[in-house]
């Protein structure tokens, strides 16, 4: 059973796009794809919303989540939400089983 994760930054003046570019430069977003059960992480743009950024988070399972939150990246990631002041919304879904 697979876990997605639906979480909209927001931001002002630009500055979601900003931290999900400095997501990307910084290699965390590769560091996050790398890890062990993480089988998407891709940002999105809404055509009718220019100060909001979506990203897609999908996990093989609840215990892959677990782990990546415990990690250090998650300090990363938190530091660069300070750094830019940005909000987020999260939606959680959860695949039914066999799908995947």
């Amino acid at each position: 059973m697979s876990i997605t994760i639906n979480i909209y930054y927001k931001g002002e003046n630009g500055s979601a796009k900003k931290f999900a570019h400095e997501m990307v430069s910084r290699g965390i977003v590769e560091r996050v794809r790398k890890e062990e059960g993480n089988l998407k992480y891709e940002y999105f743009f809404p055509i009718d919303d220019k100060e909001t950024v979506l990203l897609i988070d999908r996990w093989k399972n609840e215990e892959a989540l677990d782990i990546h939150h415990k990690s250090e990246m998650m300090r990363e990631i938190a530091d660069l939400r300070n750094k830019y002041q940005i909000s987020m919304k999260v939606e959680k879904f959860k695949s039914l089983e066999g799908d995947e």
